[in-house]
């Protein structure tokens, strides 16, 4: 089985790096990291991740995974990529994203009609791609799969190699990777919080709806 991430500058490591961990030890699997050149690519957190393969390298892929960040917004100005992910889903078995990666399917046709999910703070603007949008960590429409923001990433894998080869051997991946979320108790109710973020993230969110178009 060859499994292609999708990577571009700036990246949210973790949309990658959370999946890449629970797929690589998906049984009778092959990981692939493909990008324009195989140049260091800058990520979120100021380390660089060095592609395996370019768009030209790649295997055909029977699952391809679009992680999110700040780099995408540079991805729906550049054809190359978006021929690459348009190419790749006329033959792929599924087609996923991470986060705002969501979008980079969308923007290459993907998305229209179809449920997806992606940053709690970026859902609502997944209609302009054609989407309908749907609340929750892990989205399935078809061969299409989407997940939540960053760490709904290892959600969303955990639960596509449930599908792919049972659920023994997804919890057998979960528990050695010791995933067992139990994360600090704030006093602030999260949707508070939420209104909170959400204002601090507005003139972000503001650029990426004007990106879209």
């Amino acid at each position: 089985m060859e499994i292609g991430f999708l990577l571009f500058p700036h990246v949210t490591q973790l949309d990658f790096t959370g999946p890449i961990q629970v797929f690589q030890k998906l049984p009778r699997a092959k990981v692939h990291v493909v990008a324009k050149t195989k140049e260091p690519i800058p990520t979120d957190c100021g380390f660089h991740i060095v592609p395996t393969c370019t768009f030209q390298e790649a295997p055909t892929l029977d699952l391809l995974c679009i992680p999110g960040g700040f780099g995408v917004s540079a991805v729906f100005q550049d054809p190359a990529t978006l021929e690459f992910v348009s190419r790749v889903s006329e033959q792929a078995t599924w087609l996923t994203s991470v986060c705002t990666g969501a979008f980079v399917l969308g923007k290459a046709g993907l998305l229209q009609g179809r449920k997806a999910t992606t940053h709690w703070a970026y859902r609502h603007l997944l209609p302009q791609v054609g989407a309908v949008p749907v609340e929750a960590r892990v989205v399935r429409d078809g061969h299409v799969w989407t997940g939540g923001g960053v760490t709904a990433g290892i959600d969303f894998a955990l639960t596509l190699v449930s599908e792919i080869d049972g659920i023994d051997t997804a919890q057998g991946i979960q528990l050695a990777l010791e995933y067992d979320p139990a994360p600090p108790q704030w006093n602030t109710e999260p949707e508070v919080q939420r209104k909170q973020l959400r204002e601090q993230y507005q003139s972000r969110i503001d650029t990426f709806s004007a990106l879209l178009g």
